[in-house]
């Protein structure tokens, strides 16, 4: 199933962030808890790990390039 996957909220007052590195590549699989990217807010850098098993389809936002929260970032094969 096709899942698209959206930029989580770390922290109350967070509006945006920005996509520092992605670690995983279109095409290539992962397991629930792997890291995927990692963001950075003004505060803080953090990885956001996959929510299940399953296959990066297309990566939507791309390194270095700041989005809201809530918004698209790539999508899965659950």
């Amino acid at each position: 199933m096709k899942v698209s996957l959206k930029l989580p909220l770390f922290g109350m007052n967070m509006e945006q962030a920005t996509i520092v590195k992605w670690r995983k590549r279109a095409g290539e699989r992962f397991a629930k808890g792997e890291c995927l990217y990692e963001v950075e807010t003004e505060k803080v850098t953090s990885e956001v790990e996959a929510p299940c098993d399953g296959l990066l389809l297309e990566v939507v936002a791309q390194e270095e390039q700041t989005v809201d929260v809530g918004a698209i970032v790539c999508h899965i094969e659950a």
